[in-house]
Formats: structure tokens, C-alpha cells, sequence
């Protein structure tokens, strides 16, 4: 009999996850099977549930998440049983062009594609027997789970557990994005637009760093909590434009869009300066277009980058993003709006349309019971 859970499974687009027991097989060659501490309710989930991205069904849902170890496959040396781990939804293959250019990000294989759907890398079954697949390799919204070895990064375990769980995508989108993609210096003037987990992470990073941080969202509450974490303006929206121009004398040297709509992403092109950076962070939905003033564009020089998963290379990155929290340099724990049971993940995600606070995290207990 193989370990017994719980997760929370996508049963289809527009539809309640299925919160539901299951069973996980022994980690195999190169696995390590974590019981889950805390699982961050991420807007990629919202994404899959709301139909914005096809994705199979039948798969245990999140990838924002940290866990204790509890046993390992043949062949692994690291992690250790006993080892807080953040895990990563792109662990890298190693062997692929990108990986061979060390921008493993860019990864064409990564070790957690696929959401172990194939039989050879099926571990978890529903009671019946019948296949669950993992999303991203990682589906951390369960009480436990089978992954590679590769994606569970070992960090300092002073780390709190729920800042744990959001190292594993929003706070590493964000602060990589500031400190790897955009390399945003200090002195620099920044916009931030959208003030969820990936945003509220990014202007962190930027505030660590010495930049001068304009915050722009639509809700009062966020604009506040910005306001503490040091942004020298809060903006809403609609003027943002003519502020932020105002502001900076003509434009910030640094925009980034943390939302994934292609309303903002026109907003971030309007306030960059000529010559500065505008770097998407967000993800719009499948097949949506983001329409550029191509003449404008190289008539200013405007410099147009992508950042996934914060340019993070996981080995290097989680590990020093909870160095940075637990010796105060990162207040990653303002990110978090409310602890919640897995049983609540769907009002979660009702809150997450509302634009009702930043992160909503899954809290387990050590050794992956639900905590009540």
C-alpha cells in the first residue's frame, strides 16, 4: 500500500477542483516522495480553471509549494530525508540548447513537463486505481506528492513555511524578474504594475535594490500595503500615464507588468522613457495579442523583454531568496493574505477573480495532514 493523501484534482475547465483521497506509489529511481507543508493558491491555477490555458484533466493541480522530505528514491544524494524543500516547476534537463546557454528558464525539457502523465511516470491513483497526472510535475495541492529529485531544492528550514510554498513561483517570478531579467539598479525609477504576489514580490526586490518604485493597481488595499513596503508613489490606473510621466521627467527607466492583461501591457509601453525597459512578467491568455506602435517603438528605442520564472535558475535562486527572507532583506511574509484548508482552494480562486488580496496559502501540517 503506498502513502495515502489528499489533493485537489482539475476535473475540467469552469468547473470545482475535486477535492478528493488518494494514493502515491514509492518514489522511484531519482525521486523523492515530500510531504507538503504549504501550497500557494498561484494565477496560473486560476489560468487552467477558468479555461484561459487547455490543459489535460485528471491532473492534481499547483506548483507553488514547499514540503519536508520524508523518504527518497535509488540514486538520490540530494535532498536528504528530513530537508525543507521549495519545489520548482522547472527543473531544468540539463542537456538541452538553452541549458547549454545557462538559461535553463528557457528549458525546451525540463524534468517536470508533462505533468507525469505518461505511465512510467505515474505515482499518484485515485482509490479506484485509475491514473491522476501532477501539474508541472509538481501538483502541490495535495497532502503529499512523488517528484524528481532535481525539483526539490533544498533551503535554509528557518524559512517559514508559507513564504516557503511562494518561493516556488510568485516570489521567484518577481524578484528574479527584477534582479535577473530587467537587472534594475539603484537610483533607477520603476513602475510596477498589478500588485498581486508576483508584483508585491517584484517591488520588494526593487526597494532592496535602491530603485525609486511607482506602484500601480486599482484596489486601495494593495496600493497601502505598497505604500509600507516602500513605494514612493501609488497610482491607480486610469492617470497613471500622465503621473508617472510627470514623476519621472518622461518615463520610468524600468516598467514592469505583472498582471497578464493586454490592457496593462499597452499601460507599461505608455510609461516607459525612450530608451528604457519594459519587461512583461504576467501572462495574458492563449492566442491574446498586445498591440505595439511600431513606429514609436524604434523611433524610442524601447527595449521589450519577457521573463519567465523570474530568468531563475532554481539550484541558485530559491535558495537565496530565503536566505534574503529569513535575514530580513525580503518581507516575502507580506505577500500572504489569509492561511486557508485545501478544502477552501475554490473560494480561493473566487477571491483571486475578485482581486481580493495577494496569496491565499494551503497550510499542512509536517507530516502532510490537513491542518484544521
Amino acid at each position: 500500500m503506498g502513502t495515502q493523501g489528499i489533493a485537489a484534482v482539475f476535473v475540467g475547465p469552469r468547473r470545482p477542483l475535486s477535492v478528493e483521497p488518494f494514493v502515491l506509489d514509492a518514489p522511484g529511481p531519482g525521486e523523492v516522495l515530500v510531504a507538503m507543508v504549504a501550497s500557494g493558491v498561484c494565477h496560473s491555477d486560476l489560468h487552467v480553471v477558468d479555461g484561459d490555458w487547455a490543459r489535460p484533466t485528471e491532473v492534481i493541480l499547483g506548483h507553488e509549494g514547499a514540503g519536508i522530505v520524508r523518504a527518497v528514491g535509488e540514486g538520490v544524494a540530494e535532498p536528504r530525508v528530513g530537508d525543507l524543500v521549495v519545489l520548482a516547476w522547472n527543473a531544468p534537463c540539463g542537456a538541452c540548447g538553452p541549458c547549454r546557454r545557462d538559461e535553463v528558464w528557457l528549458c525546451r525539457s525540463p524534468r517536470t513537463a508533462g505533468h507525469r502523465l505518461a505511465p512510467e511516470q505515474v505515482r499518484a491513483h485515485r482509490l479506484d486505481g485509475r491514473p491522476l497526472g501532477v501539474y508541472h510535475g509538481t501538483g502541490t495541492h495535495a497532502t503529499h506528492q512523488v517528484i524528481d529529485a532535481t525539483a526539490a531544492i533544498t533551503i535554509d528550514p528557518r524559512t517559514p513555511h508559507d513564504v516557503a510554498a511562494l518561493i516556488g513561483c510568485a516570489a521567484t517570478t518577481g524578484v528574479g524578474a527584477v534582479r535577473n531579467t530587467a537587472r534594475i539598479r539603484g537610483g533607477e525609477s520603476v513602475v510596477v504594475i498589478g500588485l498581486g504576489g508576483v508584483g508585491l514580490a517584484a517591488l520588494m526586490a526593487a526597494v532592496e535594490v535602491g530603485a525609486q518604485v511607482i506602484a500601480i493597481d486599482s484596489q486601495p488595499d494593495k496600493l497601502a500595503l505598497a505604500t509600507e513596503l516602500g513605494a514612493t508613489h501609488v497610482l491607480e490606473p486610469g492617470d497613471a500615464r500622465g503621473q508617472v510621466a510627470r514623476i519621472t521627467d518622461g518615463g520610468a527607466d524600468h516598467v514592469l507588468e505583472a498582471i497578464g492583461l493586454v490592457a496593462t501591457s499597452e499601460l507599461a509601453l505608455a510609461c516607459v522613457r525612450p530608451g528604457g525597459t519594459v519587461t512583461l512578467v504576467g501572462m495574458v491568455a492563449q492566442a491574446e495579442r498586445i498591440p505595439i506602435d511600431g513606429y514609436r517603438f524604434v523611433e524610442d528605442g524601447v527595449r521589450l523583454l519577457g521573463s519567465n520564472y523570474g530568468s531563475a535558475v532554481p539550484a541558485r535562486d530559491l535558495p537565496r531568496i530565503a536566505s534574503d527572507v529569513t535575514s530580513g532583506r525580503l518581507p516575502l511574509g507580506r505577500l500572504v493574505s489569509e492561511h486557508i484548508e485545501l478544502a477552501g482552494i475554490d473560494d480561493a480562486l473566487d477571491a483571486m477573480r475578485r482581486r481580493d488580496g495577494a496569496r491565499r496559502v494551503v497550510m499542512f501540517a509536517a507530516e502532510g495532514r490537513i491542518r484544521g
